[in-house]
């Protein structure tokens, strides 16, 4: 069972969410393949197989914590965390692991600045590569890897579940936590709210050309997120809530559409479905 974590800045973090309740069912993830904030969300998952770590590490970025998107665009260094802990974190405990060294085989999307074209990276350090996948323009410069420019892979495969096929997956679940379509009517072009349409841009390339790649996927799972502001960081908790909320509705599908029969449940795990699920 192959999972596609979608790009899409903090909304993101539904695919936490995602991923722990597809371990409270007993499914195993075979491969993943992730863009941009899905790519940082499944490298660490893919190396370390460890995702209580990472929900702690997010829960604890606080909205004072994030730099303001017209900062972020005027200082063009990527540093969306004030005090750089948590890139620093996820650095310190990527750095040295290669693809080749992950716990499940993983790959992620960049795109080539030079011709547009989509860079499947599978091979080599971690953390460059997950950089590349995540460097929005304007935002972030591209990162260099054999001697091509890579940015946000946003904008030619948003939500890599034909990666996923292409590495022989006979089960896909896709995460998708970006795509709509940005009415510009709505929007004020004005200096003020320029920076924060840049995501807003993305979200419309993503929206076209995630619809054909999403024909890949067996599952498609779509975190009710997209309320959220892409540096909505310190809504962190709601976001993770949103995504297990997602992938708790159709986890009895997923079951069964990959014969895989969920462990029985204790009275205290069905009264906690109950408080938590129930509408």
């Amino acid at each position: 069972m192959g999972l596609a974590l979608g790009g899409g800045g903090a909304k993101g973090l539904a695919h936490i969410g995602v991923i722990k309740e597809l371990e409270r069912a007993g499914l195993e993830i075979g491969a993943v393949a992730g863009t941009s904030m899905g790519a940082i969300v499944g490298s660490w998952y893919a190396a370390t197989k460890d995702i209580a770590t990472l929900e702690k590490l997010f829960l604890g970025v606080k909205p004072e914590d994030i730099t303001p998107m017209r900062k972020l665009a005027r200082n063009r260094d990527g540093a969306v965390f004030k005090d750089g802990a948590v890139p620093k974190f996820l650095e310190a405990h990527l750095d040295g692991i290669s693809f080749e060294k992950c716990k499940i085989p993983f790959v992620c999307i960049a795109t080539d600045v030079k011709n547009g074209d989509e860079a499947v990276l599978s091979e080599g350090k971690l953390v460059p590569a997950v950089r590349a996948s995540s460097s929005l323009p304007v935002v972030s410069s591209p990162v260099e890897i054999e001697g091509r420019l890579l940015m946000d892979g946003g904008f030619v495969n948003p939500v890599p579940a034909d990666a996923l096929k292409k590495m022989g997956c006979d089960f896909i679940i896709a995460v998708d936590v970006s795509s709509k379509w940005l009415d510009l009517t709505e929007e004020k072009l004005s200096v003020f709210h320029l920076y924060s349409l840049i995501s807003s841009a993305l979200s419309v390339v993503e929206y076209q050309v995630a619809r054909r790649i999403l024909e890949n996927a067996d599952v498609v799972l779509k975190p009710q997120v997209l309320g959220y502001d892409w540096l909505a960081f310190g809504s962190a908790k709601e976001l993770i809530r949103l995504g297990e909320e997602e992938a708790h509705a159709q986890i009895e599908k997923i079951c069964r559409d990959v014969g895989h029969v969920m462990p029985e449940k204790s009275l205290f795990e069905k009264f906690m479905d109950f408080i938590l699920y129930s509408e």
